[in-house]
């Protein structure tokens, strides 16, 4: 079953610029897609209709069978996004007030609130930090409280906008081991990403747009061949026909 369905997708900017052209785009629900593509391609403009922070100038994009248009709402609640910039998604004086921020202003009870904080930060091994102030905390850990502050508002679907960028390796790793815990418990993942090297191994499909259109969706063993040309690096070792490896090996 498709848990999302993008069809035939335009989004057109105030200044004119047609930034989604068309674009088709269906993911099961528990798919891990990685979205590719150059810069400017519309991948970010795309993503950002999945859960209402742009509407369609055509087309239509629905989550669960229900249009986003219709209900953003209820999209955002199904939906959530972890931004490139962590600093751009933090709201809350500590990390406990971050993670708390949706599940309050979904009118939840406080007790629904303070369980929902516990569970969500102890699946992305944060407990201990609750009272810490976010803003000081590592980059990695930053991706993490956000990633939290998603899945207390019980996302079944969890977008990232390339989540590893400014990363150094450790905090990589911190961030790709909890992408794949949330693939593991099944929700749906949708990631894009200039450094396929780092997470291609563990995708479902890939994915490459190019001038506002999908111009590449299959396995990404088979994919990804060729699409230097498409404007993304191609990774190593499938330019040197071998096998993709994890960067956790």
């Amino acid at each position: 079953m498709n848990i999302l369905e993008v069809r035939n997708l335009c989004h057109r900017f105030p200044d004119g610029t047609l930034a989604v052209a068309g674009a088709d785009l269906c993911v099961a629900e528990g798919e891990f897609v990685i979205l590719a593509g150059a810069n400017g391609c519309g991948k970010t403009t795309l993503l950002r209709h999945l859960n209402g922070l742009l509407l369609p100038t055509g087309g239509s994009v629905a989550v669960d069978g229900v249009s986003v248009a219709a209900n953003p709402r209820r999209a955002r609640q199904m939906v959530g996004m972890v931004f490139q910039d962590a600093d751009s998604q933090i709201v809350g004086e500590t990390v406990y007030d971050d993670v708390a921020f949706g599940p309050e202003n979904l009118g939840l009870t406080r007790p629904e609130i303070d369980r929902r904080v516990a569970g969500a930060l102890e699946a992305v091994g944060l407990s201990c930090m609750e009272d810490q102030r976010p803003h000081l905390l590592s980059g990695g850990q930053k991706r993490r409280v956000a990633i939290a502050g998603i899945l207390a508002m019980k996302s079944r679907v969890i977008v990232f906008d390339e989540p590893f960028s400014n990363l150094d390796y450790p905090g990589v790793r911190q961030v790709l081991r909890q992408i794949l815990r949330l693939r593991e418990t099944g929700h749906t993942i949708v990631l894009t990403t200039h450094d396929l090297e780092k997470v291609l191994a563990h995708a479902d499909r890939l994915v490459v747009m190019q001038k506002g259109r999908i111009a590449k969706d299959g396995p990404p063993e088979a994919a990804v061949r060729g699409i230097d040309v498409l404007g993304v690096r191609e990774p190593h070792a499938s330019r040197n026909g071998m096998t993709l490896t994890s960067w956790l090996n």
